[in-house]
């Protein structure tokens, strides 16, 4: 069995041999930096498309990540990453941490976990008894002793976990910026016991500069939980307070910019929606904790945000019926997919719930995104001929655009705004009639135009 003093000393001279399982968005740049400080690391994934093009030295995530690129390049060519498709390529690991999907049931909202307890299951059988498992995942209270640790059980064929070092170390990244949100960034790391989070610490801080917070499983399960569910609410609120500033014909980005002067006030930026893998579903996560899964105030939260897309397809209707154009009829031209700026990610992508009711409608509707490889045509030929532009993602391309082109590839000068990309001032100085999110009708005077989107 391993000792944990051991395993500390093969951190320090890099001879230990890391594995990651789940090389998406958190598994292929935690395994790129850990090969970049010497480590001999193997990633696993069950797409082989995924795993050729990483072995070939090319980053499968797009969108604009800076120095991914070439930091794979550099740990694939060098030979200290390798990916493959077989867990019992992790035979010699030391450590292997998890990273792969934890889903919420779209009908109860219950997490679940069928992909961690096939990968817990799938390394159990190749460890060594007192090899470190580290869960990267975002799961719910208590998954690492009800779920993990059987899962453990049961693929070694060994009691107690497997005999296995257990830790819990979820992430806290964005699409955009993960190799900067990996290292400077703060980490909980929680473990099985003091001398397990030690290790820990240790093997993180070989890239970590932020704090690395010691703490055991469970408060490691809620800390990640509770943070999102957190944002999600005040989200929640930012997006209700657009909603009344639209019915009392107010405008919410003056509102919001003069509250936060407010010392303790921070009303974040309402908009089309919430997406991403993280927040849509981590709430429900920490919820999961309850018998009943009734968390009323999560709950809430939740249904304002999930009905931000539907609002902006009303605002979108009730655009074209001022232009005497039925939706039924109507062409309309989606601006952005992916759920975030200047990246490929459509999780949970807020445009794909509107797509959905403009359809429904009877709307024909096309997309553009210059970062989704199905909608990343010609933005002119995605909007020519439309009859309304509606601008869900505040791409850097779409923050740069000739509203005068825009206006005149369109059949009629119609714009929803749903990020506040341009100040209702400006689109009208060109002649569009608009409507943006938060801003009721004869309020875009008191506009003083973007608010910046970190």
């Amino acid at each position: 069995m391993r000792e944990l003093a051991a395993l500390r000393s093969s951190i320090e001279d890099r001879s230990a041999t890391i594995g990651v399982v789940g090389l998406g968005y958190v598994g292929l740049p935690v395994a790129a930096l850990f090969a970049d400080r010497g480590f001999s690391v193997v990633g696993v994934d069950l797409l082989e498309d995924r795993v050729a093009k990483i072995n070939a030295g090319a980053c499968p995530i797009e969108g604009r990540e800076p120095d991914l690129p070439e930091l794979l390049q550099r740990v694939t060519t060098a030979g200290r990453l390798r990916a493959t498709t077989r867990h019992a390529d992790l035979a010699h690991a030391s450590a292997v941490l998890i990273s792969v999907e934890t889903p919420i049931d779209p009908v109860d909202n219950r997490p679940r976990y069928a992909a961690l307890v096939a990968a817990c299951e799938a390394i159990a059988a190749q460890l060594e008894e007192g090899s470190l498992v580290i869960v990267e995942s975002t799961i719910g209270p208590r998954a690492m002793a009800d779920v993990v640790a059987p899962a453990l059980e049961r693929g070694s064929g060994r009691p107690n976990a497997g005999g296995f070092r257990l830790g819990h170390c979820p992430e806290r990244v964005m699409p955009g910026r993960l190799l900067r949100n990996l290292r400077s960034m703060s980490r909980v790391v929680g473990g099985d016991s003091p001398d397990t989070a030690t290790t820990m610490a240790e093997l993180y801080r070989t890239y970590v500069e932020g704090d690395l917070d010691h703490a055991d499983l469970l408060t490691a399960e809620l800390v990640k939980t509770a943070e999102n569910a957190y944002r999600d609410v005040n989200i929640a609120f930012a997006n209700e307070l657009a909603l009344v500033c639209e019915a009392a014909g107010a405008d919410v980005w003056a509102v919001r910019e003069l509250v936060n002067k407010s010392p303790g006030r921070n009303v974040l930026l309402p908009g089309a929606g919430v997406g991403g893998h993280c927040i849509p579903k981590d709430p429900w996560l920490l919820a999961s904790a309850l018998a009943t899964g009734d968390a009323p105030l999560i709950s809430a939260a939740r249904a304002v945000n999930e009905s931000m897309p539907g609002h902006v397809a009303a605002l979108t209707f009730e655009l074209l019926a001022e232009a005497g154009v039925d939706p039924a009829s109507a062409k309309v031209a989606v601006l952005g997919y992916a759920y975030l700026e200047d990246s490929d990610d459509t999780r949970h992508s807020p445009s794909a719930d509107l797509v959905r009711e403009l359809e429904l409608s009877g709307s024909s509707v096309t997309v553009h995104d210059p970062f989704v490889e199905a909608y990343s045509g010609s933005l002119e030929d995605t909007v020519r001929g439309a009859d309304v532009a509606v601008l869900m993602v505040a791409h850097s391309a779409y923050r740069s655009l000739s509203l005068t082109e825009l206006r005149d590839q369109l059949a009629r000068p119609l714009m929803i705004d749903a990020r506040h990309v341009f100040s209702p001032a400006a689109l009208a100085e060109v002649g569009f009639r608009s409507r943006t999110i938060g801003i009721g009708p004869g309020a875009f005077a008191t506009t003083a135009g973007p608010v910046a989107h970190p």
